[in-house]
């Protein structure tokens, strides 16, 4: 979470907060077993419908006490790690699981295996959402070093993370994550603190599609192209696919091209504005020192 390609930096030794694990340390030093924390969140990442640069996180953690180790015939001391870990991680599936159900009522889910800083095993819980599988939070069980280190032993317990936005999502059909952020009254209108109603489209203005393709460095970062995007044109960036590929045998070096879907939440885009846009994303590409064809 501290890479450049992922992280906003302020100055060299300031970042926006990435996610809200960044306070489990503190809160696992005070003593507490369980908890919620909640906040925004800053991440570059890639340009699509259920992805923004900013959203809502809550954390949720649940350590376990010796009496509850107790009743599954465990304890801190005596139990293998294997025992500890195999315990926290069937636990912590019911749970969420459960939670799922009982906030998206009978959906198709899965479990993906995961890599997170925070966790060992760790796992993606995803559901099946408007035909795709979407991704509504990040999980595992509390890595053996953090628990160690704020003072706790071989204490174990298991740890998720949750987007608000795109739980949102879910509840009320909501398709695209920019609609947070519009102003558009059709949207706002049809929401009432403490309701919980199904969104209903309105028109949808068109979409505009250019396509971009160039030359790759050596050190190329996919996020450091999606931000050059969303820095030249903001919320208007729908979503960027990657739609070809290609290695030149002869001089080993990659091309690849990308569709870019231009498309406004609240008016009709015109051509001579998406071209000025695509103008300045092609410039712009010169500085990340990519070869535009």
């Amino acid at each position: 979470s501290r890479s450049k390609s992922d992280t906003y930096y302020l100055r060299d030794d300031v970042v926006l907060r990435t996610h809200t694990s960044a306070h489990q340390t503190t809160l696992l030093r005070s003593g507490v077993d369980r908890f919620l924390v909640t906040g925004d969140v800053y991440r570059r990442d890639e340009i699509d419908s259920s992805h923004y640069p900013v959203f809502h996180q809550m954390e949720g953690v649940r350590m376990f006490t010796d009496e509850e180790l107790e009743r599954a015939g465990l304890t801190r001391t005596e139990s293998s790690e294997e025992e500890l870990v195999k315990f926290a991680k069937a636990d912590l599936k019911a749970g969420l699981e459960g939670m799922a159900r009982a906030l998206f009522g009978n959906v198709e889910m899965r479990w993906v295996d995961e890599y997170f800083p925070f966790t060992d095993p760790s796992f993606e819980l995803e559901i099946l959402f408007e035909g795709e599988w979407m991704e509504v939070l990040g999980c595992g069980v509390v890595h053996r070093n953090i628990v160690q280190d704020v003072g706790r032993g071989r204490q174990p317990g298991w740890a998720f993370g949750l987007g608000l936005e795109r739980l949102a999502m879910v509840l009320f059909g909501i398709p695209d994550i920019r609609l947070f952020w519009s102003q558009d009254e059709r949207f706002h209108s049809q929401f009432e603190s403490g309701k919980i109603v199904k969104f209903i489209p309105y028109s949808k203005y068109p979409p505009c599609f250019k396509d971009i393709s160039f030359w790759l460095p050596e050190d190329y970062v996919e996020n450091d192209f999606f931000e050059m995007a969303r820095g030249v044109a903001g919320d208007l960036v729908e979503k960027i696919d990657l739609i070809d590929e290609f290695t030149n045998p002869k001089t080993n070096r990659t091309s690849k091209c990308y569709r870019i879907t231009y498309r406004s939440m609240d008016r009709s885009l015109t051509n001579e504005e998406i071209d000025e846009l695509q103008d300045n994303l092609r410039d712009k590409s010169v500085d990340l020192g990519l070869e535009v064809r």
